[in-house]
């Protein structure tokens, strides 16, 4: 019985069908894996490309704060304890939108209305 799973399998005739499999496999993996990722990372790069200054956000170590400056090279987050400089990459996502919605939006309008007002 031992023998018979040793042997080589016979030539020819199954090389082609090799190949479909192959290149199966490799489209397969391209729309489950690849593609998703590319997809992500355009989303990623766009979303860092539209941070303004004083957007509030979580970094991806957890640490909430507002954006005080954008520099080529980094942004500068200003949290309670002070400002700190990080990586755009470090912004996981925008903490107001995410967090409390159109309600956010709409608490910040009116606090601008208000803001001018008092000028």
């Amino acid at each position: 019985m031992l023998t018979i799973f040793l042997q080589a399998a016979p030539a020819g005739g199954s090389s082609p069908m090799m190949l479909i499999m192959m290149g199966v496999m490799f489209v397969g993996f391209y729309f489950l894996m690849i593609r998703p990722q590319m997809k992500k990372q355009k989303q990623e790069k766009k979303f860092q490309e539209e941070l303004k200054v004083g957007s509030r956000v979580v970094l991806t170590s957890g640490l909430h704060g507002r954006i005080s400056q954008i520099q080529e090279d980094g942004i500068v987050i200003e949290t309670l304890s002070g400002k700190l400089k990080f990586e755009k990459a470090a912004i996981s996502r925008e903490f107001t939108a995410a967090r409390f919605g159109d309600k956010a939006t709409a608490t910040a309008e009116k606090k601008e209305v208000i803001d001018t007002e008092k000028k």
